[in-house]
């Protein structure tokens, strides 16, 4: 049997914003990952729950 990622409603991904720009994010599925490209920062998803915490996110780079 596989284990499958928690899904993240859809609905709230409409709702977050990064929490450093407060511009709008996109989810990268196959990271799992919220991403905010201003910011370039990649913020984790844990168990369905986006972690937006600035000091949890990945720097992305160019």
């Amino acid at each position: 049997m596989v284990a499958k990622e928690p899904v993240v409603d859809p609905r709230m991904l409409e709702l977050l914003v990064c929490p450093l720009t407060k511009t709008t994010l996109h989810f990268d599925r196959e990271k799992n990952e919220l991403v905010s490209e201003r910011a370039r920062l990649a913020y984790p998803i844990r168990d369905g729950v986006p972690i937006m915490l600035v000091s949890e996110a990945r720097n992305i780079e160019s």
